[in-house]
């Protein structure tokens, strides 16, 4: 009689837990998650992703509560060295061996064009924050596994491409970083420039992690284009920029810096950077919550505030563990399905949203680098010049090249 009595006091308990708690009981494959941070450590895009991208995925797991379902949430970092080769046998050796459940960051467009394919392959998640090719929800596309999270191509060309010629800024020649973003760059700007009205005179194209660019200022020069267009990232921008002020090309050409984050405006300082338009995802100062949050990130990484790739990484790594969470388990279809369907509302984007095609759609932002005089405050370097919702600033679904989704 008693044990009858016990157990319908159980029942009637279990009764009155919510459903909702029943969510914490989930299972993981290994009875661990595991995040794999693949970025550039110390090369030429260190300072855009690097330490501050492996500081921004822990950030992440911490603010979570570093466990679900009571077990274990782990973070994983490799240096890919900007070598797709490297980045491959990398990822695959985490997806084989050490059970890595979900890789962030990918930074450099080839490394994640390599990377997306083998998760494809492997059916694992793969989420690009640092590459910025549109090929990755294009003809590359891997809308099962895949997800583009922070800025591509197309939005960068469609933002600062159409504000400069806007302003005048009518013939354009551009100098082009020679792999996957660089090719994709210049081509989602130039038909955006020439959509506008706009003329393209010319490209040269310089290696990855370049030193020298006289020969390819000088020919940028003699183009006679109103604006040189920098189709480059990270270290190539911020020595392209340094190396053109030297040459006194911008006396009588703009830059127009297709891709460039807060840390390159830092690197390059605002006596040369001042006056230059660009096209962000992110920035810290632009809300009390995205302050907020870049003052928790600046406190592991020694003063710095984080940039738009750094923010992309805490808050896709901490949609994807919500995701987890809501599936009750890290089973690949599942928690895509869930990353698909909750509305993405953090400090990096309000409304967000991941498409079909695994384009995370958010608004972009067009900003202009104050003066040293207009700065108040360390990394205090931008004014907000217009914002341009997401459906406007990514391209839409029927208008790509996935023939993996339905149109």
């Amino acid at each position: 009689m008693k044990f009858k009595l016990l157990a319908a006091s159980a029942a009637a308990v279990m009764a009155c837990v919510p459903v909702s708690s029943f969510a914490q009981q989930g299972k993981l494959s290994g009875d661990v998650v595991k995040i794999g941070v693949l970025t550039d450590m110390s090369g030429v895009y260190a300072d855009y992703g690097g330490p501050g991208a492996v500081a921004a995925a822990k950030l992440a797991v911490q603010d979570f509560g570093g466990k679900i379902f009571g077990k274990p949430i782990e973070v994983v970092n490799a240096d890919h060295q900007n070598k797709p080769d490297i980045a491959k046998n990398v990822t695959q050796q985490w997806f084989d061996r050490d059970g890595v459940d979900m890789t962030v960051e990918n930074l450099n467009s080839s490394v994640a064009l390599a990377v997306q394919a083998l998760g494809k392959e492997k059916n694992k998640i793969t989420i690009v924050t640092g590459a910025a090719t549109s090929r990755l929800t294009n003809e590359d596309c891997a809308p099962a596994t895949g997800v583009h999270y922070l800025m591509d191509t197309i939005a960068l060309a469609n933002v600062v491409g159409k504000a400069v010629v806007k302003d005048g800024g009518n013939t354009w020649y551009f100098l082009t970083a020679d792999y996957a973003f660089g090719h994709s760059l210049e081509k989602d700007t130039g038909d955006v420039v020439k959509a506008a009205g706009g003329k393209v005179n010319g490209a040269v194209r310089h290696p990855l992690s370049t030193n020298d660019f006289s020969s390819f200022l000088l020919q940028a020069q003699t183009s006679g284009a109103k604006v040189v267009g920098l189709a480059n990232a990270g270290g190539d921008t911020v020595n392209s920029i340094k190396a053109a002020a030297e040459f006194g090309i911008t006396k009588k050409q703009n830059l127009a810096a297709l891709l460039m984050l807060l840390t390159d405006v830092h690197a390059i300082g605002l006596n040369t950077a001042q006056g230059l338009y660009l096209t962000e995802g992110w920035y810290w100062d632009l809300n009390p919550e995205t302050r907020a949050w870049a003052d928790k990130f600046s406190k592991v990484m020694n003063g710095r505030k984080p940039n738009s790739n750094h923010a992309a990484v805490y808050s896709s790594t901490l949609h994807y563990l919500k995701a987890v969470q809501a599936a009750g388990t890290d089973d690949t279809a599942a928690v895509m399905k869930k990353m698909r369907e909750t509305p993405i509302n953090d400090m990096f984007a309000k409304g967000g949203k991941l498409r079909e095609d695994g384009r995370m759609v958010h608004d972009m932002y067009l900003f202009q680098v104050k003066s040293p005089a207009e700065s108040k405050a360390p990394w205090d370097y931008y004014t907000l010049k217009g914002t341009v919702k997401g459906d406007e600033a990514f391209q839409s679904v029927a208008a790509g090249k996935c023939t993996a989704v339905k149109k």
